[in-house]
């Protein structure tokens, strides 16, 4: 099967509602992939080798060999010629200073995944039409073109954003000793923005997000000058990035009972997205797409997740931590088979796929995610 059929179906699949498992097309896909990224990715096909792992010997999904996604800082990992690149996602390259980088030739794919990702996780009671307001607190994707993260924002603020969609991360030049990148929080802004989506005049939805510590230097901020909201009760909230940075840690459930407060947003309308510069896809809280069920995290159809016992490589059983490997689709371009150094739960689903899973932060030794630490350092960047 030639990439234009995979990616025409895949397409197909994520524009088409409701969107919905289907394992027969999951495996046909995968195997269609494996053998197309063996063939067109020679350091992908020098590590499936060395797995025994080849084409028409590979039966299952499973047996498709999963990259380490640390690999992603090594090598230029793409299924296409390297002068076709549109586009180049990189991670902050927190601890070590490298930064993994996603290559694309097209951003069809990337983004159809990501707008289905965002709309089921955060606004699945909303008509496809509705417009909201959305208000960011991360840098907007002409001041950081490199991150996925402002990329999926800015995309969704075209795609969804009611008037008043904002960016309230403003981010300069880089600093002239240690060149490091510095930040502000447009606290006026944010402020206005807030108070007119209390006043709630113009009947557009809100969804306040960005990363968790983010969100921290915004809090601080607010309380400094003594201010608290109470947004609408159909308002919701999105942070990702993780609650640890260079300086500073925070449980979420300190940062959602201090959203709450700051913002009148209970903890069931606070949404909670991992993903990765690595990947096409994101995963959201199911608080808002199941209400009244537990807090879990669902892969979207074509994606499924495994847990490993990191020690044997083998499933670890229900409820058992392990390593997750994320098989996504969405990766046409690159390598679809990923190994993380995230550790997570499955709470349901079989041996060889979780349906829903609980993230449980990072494996011993692994480094911090990087979106929510390089916004943590840049807004707390002294010049």
């Amino acid at each position: 099967m030639k990439r234009a059929e995979i990616e025409e179906r895949l397409l197909d699949w994520m524009r088409r509602e409701p969107q919905k498992r289907d394992d027969a097309r999951f495996e046909t896909l995968a195997l269609a992939l494996f053998a197309l990224q063996f063939e067109r990715c020679p350091a992908y096909r020098k590590f499936a080798t060395a797995r025994g792992a080849l084409p028409g010997r590979v039966r299952r999904w499973q047996e498709i060999p999963a990259v380490p996604t640390g690999a992603f800082k090594e090598l230029v990992l793409c299924s296409f010629d390297a002068a076709a690149t549109v586009k180049i996602f990189r991670s902050s390259g927190t601890t070590l200073g490298r930064q993994s980088a996603l290559h694309l030739d097209t951003l069809e794919l990337y983004e159809a995944s990501a707008s289905a990702c965002f709309t089921r996780g955060l606004l699945p009671d909303l008509a496809a039409d509705a417009k909201v307001r959305l208000l960011v607190l991360a840098p907007q994707a002409s001041e950081a073109p490199d991150s996925s993260l402002s990329h999926m924002f800015e995309l969704m603020r075209q795609k969804r954003g009611a008037p008043g969609s904002d960016f309230f991360v403003s981010q300069s030049a880089k600093r002239r000793s240690g060149d490091r990148a510095t930040a502000a929080l447009r606290e006026d802004a944010l402020i206005a923005a807030l108070e007119t989506a209390c006043a709630d005049t113009d009947g557009a939805q809100t969804l306040l997000c960005g990363t968790a510590l983010a969100f921290v230097h915004a809090l601080d901020a607010l309380a400094r000058r003594g201010l608290r909201f109470r947004l609408p009760k159909s308002a919701r909230v999105m942070e990702t990035g993780g609650f640890k940075g260079r300086a500073r840690e925070i449980a979420q459930t300190e940062l959602y009972a201090r959203l709450a407060d700051a913002f009148g947003v209970p903890a069931t309308r606070i949404v909670n997205q991992y993903g990765m510069t690595e990947l096409g896809s994101q995963f959201y809280d199911t608080v808002l797409c199941e209400p009244g069920t537990p807090r879990v995290k669902r892969a979207p159809p074509w994606v499924r997740v495994r847990v490993l016992d990191p020690a044997t490589g083998a499933p670890a059983a229900k409820g058992e931590p392990g390593l997750l490997q994320i098989h996504d689709l969405a990766n046409t371009g690159s390598v679809a088979a990923l190994l993380t150094a995230d550790l997570g739960r499955r709470l349901s689903g079989d041996d060889d796929a979780a349906c829903a899973f609980e993230l449980q932060g990072r494996a011993a030794g692994a480094e911090q995610r990087g979106c929510s630490i390089a916004a943590d350092e840049m807004l707390d960047a002294r010049v």
